[in-house]
């Protein structure tokens, strides 16, 4: 199957020429809200994330933002840039902007300068009562400075990359109801971390509100940070909730490698999306050929304008 990784990272901590400033990356250890990173803080480039698939055809892939901490995030998609330069294959570069910050169409232009950007990724993701599993500081979703940047990106038709907690979903619903022009890409499925019943219906009602704005897209990907032991049994009221809500045009695959790494191989992140997708449309009678190719090729393609 042909495969447009729609979420996937490359990194050089180990490396000084050139210092990207990572953080995170460097702090050896340090618990994250997916778990230990340890195995995965060193470099990861290009070169091995293209060779982790052995069954599937990567043609094409977005980078996604890093390190949100980055003193000089241009460095990263400088050098992010420069390795896509060497590739045949389609790429596009989702970068980070402080657009809480009043300097962020002028990081936004330089970040422009590099010809591959295609959007821009801030984290999102809060819960007052669950710190351990916050990555946002505070809660952008209610800054007016942060919202008034949003429309920059849709002005210079740029997509948003949105990874927040399904308790955050109906409130982001009505900040991006007011930006029909803006391109909205909800991350890792959005982020389905309480497994209890409670916790499917509260992301239940959130997708469903944010696939009622038709600039918004599905992506999944993931799945590992939330759940280490998931699999195609696992996610696929998952799946078939977005399938219906969005359908197979507005959804698209991402690995979200090397994070997910952690907790299974490519192929094995592949090959149970596809045959989670393979038997809902089964059951549905849906043409499933059409779905996957959607889902692992041509929205990515059509949504970030990859060439």
């Amino acid at each position: 199957m042909k495969i447009i990784d729609a979420h996937h990272h490359i990194w050089i901590p180990e490396q000084t020429h050139p210092d990207i400033g990572y953080r995170w990356l460097r702090d050896i250890g340090a618990i994250k809200p997916f778990g230990d990173p340890t195995p995965i803080q060193r470099d990861y480039r290009m070169e091995e994330f293209i060779e982790e698939s052995k069954q599937h055809e990567l043609v094409g892939s977005v980078f996604l933002q890093t390190d949100g901490a980055l003193s000089n995030p241009v460095l990263e998609t400088d050098w992010v840039a420069s390795v896509f330069s060497d590739s045949s294959l389609m790429h596009g570069i989702v970068c980070f902007v402080d657009l809480d910050s009043h300097t962020a169409q002028s990081e936004l232009l330089e970040h422009q300068a590099c010809g591959m950007l295609r959007g821009v990724r801030q984290i999102v993701s809060r819960l007052d009562d669950q710190p351990s599993l916050s990555f946002a500081g505070k809660h952008y979703l209610r800054s007016a400075t942060w919202q008034d940047n949003l429309a920059l990106l849709a002005d210079q038709s740029l997509t948003f990359d949105l990874q927040l907690y399904p308790e955050q979903m109906l409130e982001a619903a009505q900040v991006f109801s007011q930006l029909p022009h803006l391109t909205v890409i909800v991350d890792h499925t959005g982020s389905p971390w309480n497994t209890t019943q409670l916790g499917f219906s509260q992301w239940c009602d959130g997708v469903t509100a944010l696939a009622a704005l038709p600039n918004c897209v599905m992506k999944l990907s993931g799945f590992g940070m939330f759940s280490r032991d998931w699999s195609a049994e696992s996610v696929a009221p998952l799946l078939q909730h977005c399938l219906t809500q969005f359908g197979s045009h507005r959804m698209m695959f991402g690995s979200n490698f090397p994070v997910d790494k952690l907790m299974a191989s490519y192929d094995d992140v592949v090959n149970r999306v596809a045959t989670a997708l393979s038997g809902l449309c089964e059951q549905q009678g849906m043409f499933a050929e059409q779905v996957l190719d959607d889902v692992f090729c041509n929205t990515a393609q059509r949504v970030y304008s990859l060439s």
